[in-house]
């Protein structure tokens, strides 16, 4: 395990508008050419040492739901530390192996009984695409079964010798195919010494500090997830699960951010709920939902804020539905919903907008409140704020009349309201 910080914060509490939070340091892994390639990540909303499986699962699981504008995954590999236990947990189905590296850790004493008995784990892991990455104690005779499954090797240089390093260096060079990574590098001087034998990747206070990045999470009801995991449980149709997602703000955004994120590799934006449900599938939304449950604190009552948008987006589907197909008013159910999302998050919504990473003409109409979108989303505003220009001059742009709108609008109050009472 890298460098950390001496003594970890507090925890962070519950920020406005619905979101929580967590704290992870992020400390770079440099190439020679000083370019970083990927980024460890620790929890340090724990205290030091106090890392376990169920830690693992959080760590991941927040960095790939993180909602403040710097993305903590992004394009870069992410190291992550493991214990054994948590190697064979179902959070690692959401996310896609070739953006994770996972460093398992030695055995210790128990080397010589157990390193047969996890071989299957690993080379289960690294056939379905997760890099491993190893200490320096993989080249030990007792794990040789495991050598050729490493992609990383670290050197551990606050442990190691500069003779000990020179050896350990020449033996992978011979018997792996792994990368060497020196770690805890504090001086030039350690530095020139493992580049100077081959070495062509770096970690350490010598290059860069953690740096301490507020992990926020825009936090559903706890209600909504139960509900969310008795249908999938219970296999319910795509359009039920459809019908809870939608009645909760910050379970719609945090699916849609899992979705799109890039740690999930999917080729193409995804625009809907339905879509998100039959891509990620049930056995995934089942893990998914469990593990928002257990990352989340107790949601109570949803916020004002999220009972508008649920509003605004029930709006903008029914008026959607009066001239545009079907999976054209789903977009505007999404477009909607998270139109509040500089509200719900506390940034400004153009750094809201760009963690789903969405098509251009759903930020256009978010943003700029253009198209047919962005139309819509003038009129349902105007529905709020009674201002009669631009309800006027929306509706008759969309040949919409009054009476459509108010009735659509009737019905999204009492749909919003059933699904608070339900």
């Amino acid at each position: 395990m890298s460098t950390s910080p001496n003594a970890p914060p507090p925890p962070s509490s519950p920020a406005a508008g619905g979101t929580s939070g967590a704290m992870i340091a992020r400390q770079a892994i440099m190439n020679g050419q000083q370019a970083v390639v990927g980024y460890e990540l620790f929890n340090r909303s724990r205290s030091h040492g106090a890392h376990t499986a169920a830690s693992d699962v959080i760590l991941v699981f927040t960095a790939l739901s993180h909602a403040g504008t710097e993305e903590l995954v992004g394009k870069m590999l992410i190291f992550v530390n493991c214990t054994h236990e948590s190697l064979a947990g179902g959070h690692l189905e959401l996310v896609n192996p070739d953006k994770v590296v996972l460093e398992i850790p030695a055995l210790g004493h128990t080397a010589n009984h157990e390193v047969a008995a996890r071989l299957p784990i690993l080379a289960g892991l690294r056939a379905r695409g997760f890099h491993l990455a190893f200490t320096h104690t993989v080249l030990e005779s007792a794990y040789a079964p495991w050598l050729p499954l490493a992609d990383y090797i670290k050197l551990d240089l606050s442990v190691l010798a500069p003779d000990q390093v020179a050896v350990l260096i020449n033996y992978a060079g011979r018997h792996s195919q792994a990368e060497l990574i020196a770690e805890k590098i504090e001086t030039a001087q350690q530095y020139d010494m493992v580049s100077s034998l081959g070495v062509q990747l770096f970690q350490g206070y010598w290059f860069s500090r953690p740096a301490l990045i507020e992990a926020k999470l825009l936090t559903p009801t706890q209600a909504s997830i139960v509900q969310l995991l008795n249908l999938v449980r219970s296999q319910a149709s795509t359009a039920e699960i459809e019908e809870v997602l939608k009645k909760d703000a910050g379970l719609a955004f945090n699916l849609m951010r899992l979705i799109n994120s890039a740690g999930l590799g999917l080729a193409h934006e995804v625009t809907s709920f339905r879509q998100a449900v039959l891509l990620l599938g049930l056995k995934k939304l089942f893990r998914w939902a469990a593990l928002l449950l257990t990352a989340m604190r107790s949601g109570g009552t949803p916020p004002a804020v999220g009972q508008t948008a649920v509003v605004r987006g029930r709006l903008m589907e029914l008026l959607a539905q009066e001239f545009l197909p079907p999976e054209e008013a789903d977009k505007a159910f999404v477009i909607g919903i998270f139109s509040m999302l500089d509200q719900m998050l506390g940034m400004p919504l153009a750094s809201a907008v760009g963690l789903l990473h969405m098509p251009d003409g759903v930020d256009d109409a978010l943003l700029h409140r253009q198209g047919v979108f962005g139309e819509l989303l003038t009129l349902v505003e105007a529905c709020e704020t009674s201002n009669d220009s631009a309800f006027d001059h929306a509706a008759q742009s969309l040949k919409l009349s009054n009476q459509q709108i108010n009735w659509a609008h009737l019905q999204a109050l009492a749909w919003a309201d059933q699904l608070a009472h339900s």
